[in-house]
């Protein structure tokens, strides 16, 4: 393929990535989950001059704990500063925030196809195969379900993607360079300059850096590990020194801290914080059960179902179709995040850890999947003598399939977004009802989805702590917070102590929401709670 070609290849993938991804976010009208709120959130503060804040108060690990509180304790800004980009031409909306994450998005797809193309050509397939491959590979991943979705969603996920492949692209051709490579090589300063992008995207960056130490050790060229680190170090410096000065550490610490969680809902403690002796006596057969739990969720919740049926053809072919240095970089990052989340953030990862960083991992599976389909029909035809070639149909299956499922399931979460913005519609109308306005005489209100109810009513928001009533009273004492909001109470432990009568549950008073459990499923606020403050 001529250098021409591969550029026409390249933009027409993207343009078909960029329209698919379109259609799939002016289906996806809300941010959701509450980490894509946070992202928009921030945008929209920084453009209206208020600077990198949050109006929640989502987890108490890291002070200082005030209102406005600083952004990004545990997550990290990239995402942020490219939505406010088309927010500021385009309008304070999701909606425009959500322009970045469709062209970024649409990018994956063509990074798909390059390392399809690197794979056949290592390979030595014939060159109608390998190009019907990698195009195959490119056009799977405009309409796989996974990349789809979070192409909508203007947080991490897609942005870690493209940093992350891009790195590994750099490393095969670095690496497999045969004659001296200087410190000083563009390819060698952009890898760098890679990693520190995805250090401001995500933690798992780490594992980003550490693939290439791997890869750069396996093909002798340790000085420019040190070389690529030193730019990705200036890349990320910066901010290092802005959360040294806004948390008293360059590091975030608390991310570190989720790995002592034994529930999802450790990460709003507010007195009962995760502690490494509480761990410890959970007792090795519920801390073995954790890593199962962990385990399984990543590799069914997360890359199975959602993907099927390529999904499942590209993981049952791994073992075989992950083999050689094209693939390397990919595979390595892939198992290593993979592992280290299930392992080590057993408990983080079933909120969301490995889901967020699991791109790369995606892309790993169409491409395992479509060399299986390619090598599998190219057998079939040798034994059954076919004389025309059939070198498409492995991709057209592949594309064919990813798109049926996500036809069949895009319109589910859509729904679910819409449903969710008229919950928080109808949750404002009912509190200014009842006398008790969502506004900036409520002060901080405590509730189990503080992002959400931060951006939909702008008001202080505090996360709900999985704790008994007396805790939660304290919190409330400490924020000066006279407003208690369920949304889902049925899973939050505070609406069981209520009922049940625990101590501190006389100073929450009820307010009457007009809510019917027999009818919540045709009620935009379901079974929602509120509860008064009453005491001093």
């Amino acid at each position: 393929m001529t250098r021409r070609e591969g550029w026409l290849t390249a933009i027409a993938i993207f343009g078909i990535a960029l329209v698919a991804r379109t259609l799939v976010a002016s289906q996806i009208v809300f941010p959701k989950p509450e980490d894509t709120a946070y992202y928009v959130g921030v945008a929209r503060n920084l453009l209206e001059g208020r600077g990198l804040v949050s109006d929640a108060l989502w987890s108490f690990g890291t002070p200082p704990l005030v209102f406005p509180r600083p952004a990004f304790e545990v997550w990290l800004p990239l995402p942020t500063f490219l939505a406010a980009i088309p927010m500021l031409v385009l309008g304070h909306t999701f909606s425009a925030a959500q322009v970045s994450s469709v062209v970024i998005g649409a990018i994956v797809p063509v990074l798909a196809w390059r390392l399809a193309a690197d794979v056949a050509t290592e390979r030595d397939l014939p060159r109608t195969r390998a190009r019907t491959l990698a195009i195959g590979t490119g056009l799977t991943a405009a309409v796989y379900l996974p990349l789809l979705l979070h192409s909508a969603l203007p947080d991490s996920t897609m942005l870690f993607a493209v940093l992350a492949l891009g790195a590994c692209l750099l490393m095969t051709r670095i690496a497999r360079d045969p004659g001296p490579v200087r410190m000083t090589d563009p390819r060698v300063i952009g890898l760098g300059v890679l990693i520190g992008l995805a250090a401001l995207t995500r933690n798992e960056a780490i594992w980003l850096a550490t693939t290439w130490a791997f890869i750069g050790w396996r093909a002798g060229q340790l000085r420019l590990v040190a070389s690529a680190g030193i730019v990705a170090l200036a890349v990320f410096a910066p901010w290092m020194i802005r959360d040294w000065m806004v948390f008293g550490s360059p590091l975030p610490g608390q991310a570190a801290a989720n790995a002592l969680s034994l529930d999802g809902l450790d990460i709003f403690a507010w007195n009962d914080p995760p502690t490494l002796s509480r761990y410890l006596a959970a007792g090795p057969v519920r801390l073995t059960e954790l890593r199962v739990v962990g385990i399984a969720h990543n590799l069914f919740s997360v890359l199975l179902v959602v993907g099927l049926p390529i999904s499942l053809i590209g993981l049952l072919a791994l073992p075989w179709q992950a083999r050689g240095a094209a693939i390397r970089p990919v595979l390595v990052l892939s198992i290593v995040m993979f592992l280290v989340t299930g392992l080590l953030f057993p408990v983080a990862t079933t909120w969301g850890t490995f889901l967020h960083a699991s791109g790369p991992v995606n892309v790993l599976i169409i491409v395992s999947a479509l060399l299986a389909l390619d090598a599998g029909i190219a057998r079939l035809g040798a034994q059954q003598g076919w004389t025309r070639p059939v070198a498409w149909l492995g991709p057209a299956l592949g594309i064919f399939g990813s798109l049926l499922f996500s036809v069949a399931l895009l319109p589910i979460f859509g729904d679910s977004s819409r449903e969710t913005a008229r919950r928080f519609d109808a949750l404002a109308a009912t509190m200014a009802e009842i006398g008790h306005p969502l506004d900036a005489t409520a002060g901080p209100v405590i509730t189990d989805f503080p992002i959400w109810l931060a951006e939909t009513a702008r008001i202080p928001s505090l996360a709900l702590p999985e704790e008994p009533p007396a805790d939660v009273l304290d919190l409330a004492r400490t924020f000066d917070a006279r407003l208690i909001i369920l949304l889902e109470p049925n899973d939050r432990r505070l609406s069981a102590d209520v009922d049940g009568g625990i101590e501190g549950s006389a100073c929450l008073r009820e307010l009457d929401l007009g809510t019917d459990p027999s009818t919540a499923s045709l009620d935009p606020l379901g079974v929602a709670r509120a509860f008064e403050v009453v005491c001093p």
